[in-house]
C-alpha cells in the first residue's frame, strides 16, 4: 500500500516537472522568435549612427 502511494506521488511530481519544463520551453521559443527583429533593429541603428557620424565628419 505504501509503495502504491509513493509511486502515485512520484508520478504527480514528475507530471508537475514536465509541465514546468514545457512552460519554460514555450517561453524560450517565444523570446527567440523576436531575436532577429531586435538584432536587425540594433544593426540598423548602428549603421544609421555611423552614417550620421560620417556626414558630420565630412560636412565640417
Amino acid at each position: 500500500m505504501d509503495q502504491t502511494i509513493d509511486r502515485e506521488q512520484i508520478g504527480r511530481k514528475i507530471d508537475v516537472e514536465i509541465a514546468k519544463l514545457l512552460a519554460e520551453t514555450a517561453k524560450i521559443h517565444e523570446e527567440t522568435r523576436w531575436y532577429p527583429f531586435i538584432a536587425g533593429a540594433g544593426a540598423g541603428a548602428a549603421l544609421l549612427a555611423a552614417a550620421i557620424g560620417l556626414i558630420k565628419l565630412f560636412a565640417s
